[in-house]
């Protein structure tokens, strides 16, 4: 439909390199102020590019994140938790983060970059490596860090509205959840020397998303070892957990004034028994791409 408009470049490569490698691509060829970065299962809502570039007018931001929804949210049980949980992710953590100037997370399917910043780092980005090995995958969490690195903040706009398409099955959902897992260990590694130089609440925020899934996992493995030693239901950790997942499920339903986010508290189940053993074996197998 575009191709004959003059406004548009169309880039076609010879085979299928990678995103990173395909935005580098894009990037050099580029001319503009702003770069933006949407993935091919993305559709954006009218006014989010106005919204991202109008925060983009301060000089020291050099990336901008849209918030996220899940365009088939109504198709399975799967979808509906993963587009709370998305909610959840953007208008709690990242919200929070932006409050204290560095999302460290400007996600994939919807940022906005200062042109003039990505051509500096564009280096660094493209020879990215771990354990001697070249990092293909957690392109949006690595490029948020180099932005940091280069002294500009990163920012959450919540009314810029991007629809992305989420997994409808547990099997890809676990598969992306990996990659991600590894994306984060990965780069949670090289972000710790910045924090010093970030607000203080950055530290806390990113001790606590590290250690608290341990802290979780070390609970339900005592509670485990209760069961199987004592024959007795280790209650005090249930009723632990249990009450975090219903206030939290409470507050998101009353900031979002959405009585669905307390179904949310099915994810708990998901969180428990799947994604502790997932993260724990990303932790094991960081160098596997």
């Amino acid at each position: 439909a575009f191709a004959g408009d003059s406004r548009f470049n169309f880039i076609l490569l010879d085979k299928n390199v990678g995103k990173r490698k395909a935005q580098i691509v894009a990037i050099r060829r580029s001319s503009g102020d702003l770069v933006l970065n949407v993935d091919s299962d993305t559709t954006l809502a009218s006014d989010v590019v106005a919204k991202l570039a109008r925060k983009m007018r301060d000089p020291a931001v050099g990336a901008a994140m849209g918030q996220l929804a899940a365009s088939n949210r109504s198709d399975t049980w799967l979808t509906r938790l993963i587009d709370m949980e998305y909610w959840l992710a953007c208008n709690e953590e990242r919200a929070a983060q932006a409050r204290f100037g560095a999302v460290m997370c400007c996600c994939g399917p919807c940022a906005m970059y200062r042109r003039s910043a990505l051509v500096l780092l564009l280096d660094q980005y493209e020879t990215q490596l771990f354990r001697g090995k070249p990092s293909d995958f957690g392109e949006d969490r690595h490029l948020t860090i180099l932005m940091l690195k280069a002294g500009l903040r990163t920012e959450y706009v919540p009314d810029a509205i991007a629809a992305t398409i989420v997994p409808d099955r547990l099997g890809p959902y676990l598969r992306q959840q990996l990659r991600w897992a590894r994306s984060t260990f990965r780069d949670t590694l090289l972000a710790l020397h910045l924090l010093p130089s970030l607000d203080r609440y950055l530290t806390l925020d990113v001790v606590g998303q590290n250690l608290g899934p341990l802290l979780l996992a070390l609970s339900v493995l005592a509670g485990l070892a209760q069961l199987a030693l004592t024959a007795t239901v280790p209650w005090s950790a249930v009723l632990m957990i249990t009450s975090m997942t219903i206030i939290r499920c409470s507050v998101a339903a009353f900031r979002a004034r959405q009585l669905r986010f307390l179904g949310f508290s099915l994810h708990t189940f998901i969180n428990v028994f799947l994604l502790l053993p997932l993260k724990a074996y990303a932790l094991c197998t960081l160098s596997n791409s």
